[in-house]
């Protein structure tokens, strides 16, 4: 059914669905997915003295993906909008909203206006409204400041993820409770994996980010050195986090062999965006490593 022709109540829903679309399945299920994985591993992550019981986690999964999802909202109503964004979705993601005519630039921004305030208050009646606002300025930097088109950008992406780890963990666990030095280690070396492997999403843009002049790593180093660099960082942190949690054997396996399988698509180089999908898989399975290094 077009558009146009949807109900109108169900409009506004449909079009937060379509500007999230695409960062659903491969950031807010992940980052989703260590809030509550983080939080089953409570004791070795925080300083309660026990792990959060199930029945109490269940019903605060829903707020997990609440934040995330609203957060990620901001992000793409901010990075949608832009002329240079638009020119590049025109190459890269034609199905989006604005260029298929389902809202223009200006409503973007005004719906900008009052999504922002809202998204940042549920932020704080989660008790993490400090995370929600920093992400909102790193937004504003990545976007319309354009730190996305610059070097900077890996860092601007990897201090977000950071703020969600931390506020997803936190909705997950009992505010009383604090997030410990392990546990910022952890949130600190996931971290690390998204400053030096989330390159991989860049390997399937380079068209589009080409033509708006992005300085990512497949632009700047060539695409063969940025494969070889992203697949050895994969296959490192692989070995490094089991490490980490001091696991057997069994661990290395669990998240090597996943880390293997990403390397070998990334290397094949038949499908990136196929490569970016594993590469999600993988991610959530690192983030069990401390939910199984448990008592």
């Amino acid at each position: 059914m077009p558009f146009s022709a949807q109900p109108r109540l169900v409009q506004p829903l449909i079009l937060i669905w379509k500007f999230t679309e695409s960062n659903f399945p491969t950031f807010v299920i992940p980052n989703s997915a260590f809030g509550i994985l983080s939080a089953l591993a409570g004791k070795r992550l925080t300083d309660c003295g026990e792990n959060v019981q199930t029945d109490i986690l269940a019903r605060r999964i829903p707020l997990i993906i609440l934040f995330n999802w609203a957060n990620v909202f901001i992000f793409d109503l901010a990075n949608q909008r832009l002329p240079e964004a638009i020119l590049e979705d025109k190459l890269n993601k034609p199905w989006r909203p604005l260029l298929t005519g389902q809202i223009t630039s200006e409503t973007t921004r005004r719906v900008m206006l009052f999504s922002i305030p809202a998204t940042v208050a549920i932020s704080f009646v989660l008790g993490v409204g400090s995370e929600s606002s920093l992400i909102m300025i790193l937004t504003w930097l990545y976007n319309d400041l354009r730190g996305g088109d610059e070097i900077v950008r890996d860092l601007i992406i990897s201090a977000g993820y950071a703020l969600y780890f931390t506020a997803s963990l936190r909705i997950g666990i009992d505010l009383d409770c604090l997030v410990s030095t392990q546990g910022y280690q952890w949130i600190l070396i996931v971290g690390g994996i998204i400053l030096t492997t989330m390159q991989i999403q860049d390997l399937k843009d380079q068209f589009g980010d080409k033509t708006r002049g992005r300085r990512t790593w497949p632009l700047v180093l060539g695409d063969r050195v940025s494969r070889w660099i992203i697949s050895s960082f994969v296959l490192f942190w692989s070995i490094a986090c089991p490490f980490f949690w001091n696991l057997p054997a069994w661990g290395y396996l669990w998240s090597g062999l996943p880390g293997v399988w990403v390397t070998f698509q990334v290397l094949r180089k038949r499908n990136d965006s196929a490569a970016w999908r594993y590469w999600c898989v993988w991610q959530i399975v690192v983030y069990t490593l401390p939910w199984l290094a448990t008592d």
